[in-house]
């Protein structure tokens, strides 16, 4: 990693975090972030099936639908502010106080989602309720993945940071077999049961993991990186009061660079992960729940097996190489993917999924970690990170379920204009990482200068 001169420590060493420090970050990590995706896939999951009939049962089925995408949205439009917030407690304070906070969030809100009356119990209360925790779960997992992220790389040896931080990036496709295999349960029992109370059990269920998540949490150390930056931060304490000021002063266009980044990923991602189970059991496909939530658990799988691959591989060739790589085969796929969860075929749409996590997602996954991290100091790392993330997560994750849907309803059916969205989304997303690259050279070279 590259570093500002007389202000970023050293990278850390192998000796230096040593295995012990380095196993426990890998498993707060991965552990906290399956959380994430655990809670997200779950929603998403759930709003494709029973969020419309139960917290917007008097408005006709195309418009509960859309409606349902919406809450999810609101989780990602806060999501930046939580980005902000607890970015500067990690900068700041530290990266665990940070991570802690932001697990019991994410988790306390999951819970409270799980416990919450419906529509016919409360009216319009349950879904002014369904907003607030959406909006408090989007809060703490704003800076999840960023702080995973860092933590894991900052104890990583710099020429295996792609590696270590593809094991975080695995951990989404995890989350979302999880939920995905969760609802599925839920969804192969009777229709009344599933709607009266078995769609609160995956909801339930994530209490576990979130002590768990704690527990682990709570025997962190502080990174030794972190810490030898804040050494040097407390000498002039003036200037490192508002991380986030800071990354603006030195790293605006990197942001600016990050948030382009990793659009094709996010849309490509959400497309899988939440909007097709809703479409392929929409009545024009006519795909059954149990079908579709299958269909994206198996697909979801290869997502977990092959990102560590292209962590790997982001190591050997480049990460940004790897990124761009793996943003040019998500434009090429976009339209086959659609056909395929068009076609009303599990076999079709499990094959399409698999392909999307095990050729795109592994690259996209597998190197974002290392060439975030790159692309900012360790001062203003953590908030760089997640505001990046998280306000492509507002602008592009959570509103892309929403986006495809409205383009499909727009075309009459046809895909072509949400294979376009997607395709669009991902050349960004290579266009982005080249010029971070400057043609070989590393992005966090500018910052150092």
């Amino acid at each position: 990693m590259s570093t500002t001169a007389g202000s970023d420590p050293p990278p850390t060493t192998q000796a230096e975090a040593g295995s012990t420090g380095l196993g426990r970050a890998v498993v707060a990590a991965v552990v906290g972030t399956v959380i994430e995706w655990y809670d997200y896939a779950l929603y998403g999951a759930a709003a494709g099936v029973v969020i419309g009939p139960l917290f917007f049962p008097d408005v006709v089925s195309s418009a509960a639908a859309l409606a349902a995408f919406a809450t999810f949205a609101v989780g990602f439009v806060v999501r930046p502010l939580g980005g902000v917030v607890i970015g500067h407690i990690g900068d700041r304070f530290g990266r665990k106080p940070a991570m802690i906070l932001s697990i019991v969030l994410m988790g306390g809100a999951t819970v409270a989602i799980g416990l919450l009356p419906t529509a016919s119990t409360i009216g319009v209360w349950a879904a002014i309720l369904l907003v607030l925790f959406r909006c408090v779960q989007g809060f703490g997992a704003g800076a999840e993945l960023a702080g995973a992220m860092t933590l894991v790389a900052e104890y990583a040896p710099p020429a295996r940071r792609g590696f270590f931080t593809s094991l975080v990036l695995s951990a989404p496709p995890a989350g979302i077999v999880l939920a995905t295999g969760a609802f599925f349960a839920a969804a192969s029992l009777p229709e009344g049961a599933l709607l009266s109370w078995a769609w609160r059990l995956p909801f339930l269920v994530s209490a576990a993991l979130f002590l768990v998540a704690l527990y682990i949490r709570n025997r962190l150390n502080e990174t030794p990186e972190y810490r030898r930056a804040a050494e040097r931060a407390a000498e002039r304490a003036e200037r490192e009061k508002l991380p986030l000021v800071e990354l603006f002063r030195t790293s605006s266009r990197h942001v600016l660079l990050g948030f382009l980044s990793i659009t094709g990923h996010n849309a490509l991602n959400y497309i899988m992960a939440a909007f097709a189970i809703a479409f392929m059991t929409s009545d024009s496909v006519g795909m059954s729940r149990p079908a579709a939530l299958l269909a994206v658990t198996i697909g979801s799988i290869f997502g977990v097996v092959t990102t560590p691959l292209g962590g790997m591989a982001s190591d050997r060739f480049g990460a940004g190489r790897v990124l761009a790589a793996g943003s040019l085969a998500g434009a090429v796929f976009a339209y086959p993917l659609f056909m395929a969860l068009r076609s009303g075929s599990v076999v079709n749409a499990t094959i399409a999924i698999a392909i999307g996590y095990a050729a795109v997602i592994a690259c996209t996954s597998g190197s974002q970690g290392a060439f975030l991290v790159e692309l900012f100091p360790t001062k203003a790392r953590f908030s760089g990170i997640a505001v990046a993330r998280e306000l492509n997560g507002a602008l592009v994750a959570g509103l892309t379920p929403l986006i495809a849907l409205a383009l499909i309803q727009a075309a009459g059916g046809q895909i072509y204009l949400a294979a376009g969205y997607l395709a669009v989304c991902c050349l960004l997303s290579a266009g982005a990482v080249l010029t971070a690259q400057r043609w070989g050279a590393a992005p966090a070279a500018e910052v150092a200068q």
